[in-house]
């Protein structure tokens, strides 16, 4: 029992090649398969994740089931994409080509030609994105770009954007202004007593 759980039935390096290189080649993978494959996952993109996990299993593992090599390979698997996180965030050009860069799928209220089909996104998940961040439709859109992390990120025309509290605070302060001037042009038309 205890050669099974604690015994790695290959050598440990080949362990951690096996696991970065599967790691790399489903890195790979995805960015070749675009940003589109990273927005909301559907019922589809939720399959390919479980079988995927389920094809590239062997081949991280080879013919090691031990507990040891399991934790080696998990251990590997965290530690190479907490590098390759931090090495993104401190290169911009790497982030670039690794990730990809943002794609406008909308500008002043009209798709741009050809971006949705590019990016396999159909124009009903544009318009669901569109009214998850408070607009009504295509048209109230000023810009709308889909990051290389698949989030749509859609900035509207500024008559369609919410009020903030600055808004609602510049109408009061306007109000009252409007306010004393109306009291002040009262109290000069008041005749003399």
């Amino acid at each position: 029992m205890w050669n099974d759980l604690m015994v790695v039935q290959i050598p440990i390096v080949e362990k951690i090649l096996r696991t970065i290189a599967v790691y790399v080649l489903i890195l790979v993978l995805f960015r070749l398969a675009g940003k589109r494959g990273l927005a909301g996952l559907n019922t589809f993109d939720m399959v390919v994740v479980f079988l995927l996990s389920n094809v590239v299993q062997n081949a991280i593992i080879g013919n090691d089931n031990s507990l040891l090599g399991g934790t080696i390979g998990a251990a590997t698997l965290i530690a190479v994409n907490a590098g390759i996180t931090r090495w993104l965030a401190r290169d911009p050009r790497a982030a670039r080509i690794l990730e990809g860069s943002p794609t406008t799928v909308v500008r002043d209220g009209k798709l741009v030609p050809g971006a949705l089909r590019d990016l396999a996104l159909r124009p009903s998940e544009l318009e669901h994105a569109i009214r998850v961040q408070n607009g009504d439709n295509v048209t109230d859109v000023s810009r709308a770009r889909l990051e290389p992390d698949g989030q749509l990120l859609v900035t509207l025309r500024a008559a369609e954007q919410s009020a903030t509290k600055g808004d609602v605070e510049e109408l009061r302060e306007r109000l009252a202004s409007i306010e004393r001037l109306l009291t002040d042009l009262a109290a000069d038309r008041r005749p003399p007593r």
